[in-house]
């Protein structure tokens, strides 16, 4: 028996599933879309994490990263094909490798020599594909559970300055994923300059609560600026995460550990005066009406339309319906 070709196959086998129906459409309809960037998907085997991070001189290029939790993540770029996230996605949640989803799609795809793709599945396999026909500077690399990838870069350093990047960096996902785009910007980056970045982190598991998977979901869709948006983002995302550890080490009476949290909230979020309103609400739910009254002194001082809301908490029982607490509050 002659031997099958193992991607062709596969795609064979997508197509009379239903799940690649009307790719051809789909394929030749988003063929001259120039999503041309670096990006980074990666797995981390300790927290079960899936993340993707991408950067582009193109608008909106979140749209080409996919992720989710406990199945993998996929980047799909230069030429792009849109498809290939939810399509890969879609045929790892059906059982398929890394691998073995992106053989399949590129089987099936008759522009494929014009496509830069890479994913990570749950069992950390990776798979990268850069067409010959990508525009140059093009390339990848790959290491145990991540790969970087790039086109239309100025230096053909860029992938290797991202992997470097990544696997010295210290930190969670989301750090290392953002010193990874960093360097592709410090090796020249895009030829063409910069315009959009985005992140996605997700749980390991999933909770069936999208709200909860999502760890980090920041995009900058057109800025001149859009790495450092993203780190500011990023650093946003992780204030309001401490401000929300320190709201529940308030309902647990930890007041110290609060202090703690809500000083790395403000830290990481400078200026912000609503982390700043919050704690002192929430100060205020459970008692501490002389702990909060300084803080609600360095918001009203910001801005008075602070002043101003306090009282309409009252009804939305955020606040107690005592009339001496609330003075003491709003006439300082």
């Amino acid at each position: 028996m002659r031997a099958r070709n193992p991607a062709a196959f596969i795609a064979l086998l997508l197509l009379g599933s239903g799940i690649i129906a009307g790719r051809t459409e789909a394929s030749e309809s988003s063929a001259l879309h120039p999503v041309c960037t670096y990006s980074i998907v990666a797995y981390d085997s300790t927290t079960g994490q899936f993340g993707a991070a991408v950067q582009s001189h193109y608008f909106k290029v979140a749209d080409v990263i996919w992720v989710e939790p406990g199945l993998g993540a996929v980047a799909t770029q230069s030429l792009v094909d849109f498809a290939y996230g939810p399509l890969g996605l879609e045929m790892m949640k059906n059982g398929r490798t890394a691998q073995e989803a992106l053989a399949g799609l590129l089987a099936s795809d008759p522009n494929s020599s014009v496509r830069q793709v890479a994913m990570v599945d749950r069992y950390g396999n990776v798979a990268t594909h850069t067409g010959k026909n990508c525009i140059a500077e093009a390339g990848h690399r790959q290491g145990r559970i991540y790969s970087v990838q790039a086109n239309l870069m100025r230096n053909n350093t860029v992938w290797d300055a991202m992997a470097q990047a990544f696997e010295e960096t210290q930190g969670d996902l989301a750090d290392r994923m953002m010193a990874a785009l960093e360097a592709a910007e410090g090796e020249g980056g895009d030829i063409r300059g910069k315009q959009s970045a985005a992140m996605i982190v997700v749980t390991g598991e999933p909770t069936g609560m999208s709200w909860l998977d999502r760890i980090v979901d920041i995009r900058v869709d057109d800025s001149p600026e859009p790495l450092a948006e993203l780190r500011r983002l990023l650093n946003i995302t992780r204030a309001y995460d401490f401000m929300n550890q320190g709201d529940e080490y308030i309902a647990w009476k930890k007041y110290d550990e609060a202090n703690e949290a809500y000083a790395r909230a403000a830290e990481l979020a400078p200026g912000n005066p609503e982390i700043l309103f919050w704690h002192a609400v929430t100060l205020v739910s459970v008692g501490e009406v002389e702990r909060s009254l300084p803080i609600f002194r360095e918001v009203f001082t910001a801005d008075e339309s602070w002043r101003e809301l306090v009282p309409r908490l009252v009804d939305s029982g955020q606040l107690p319906d005592d009339k001496a607490v609330i003075l003491s509050i709003t006439v300082q």
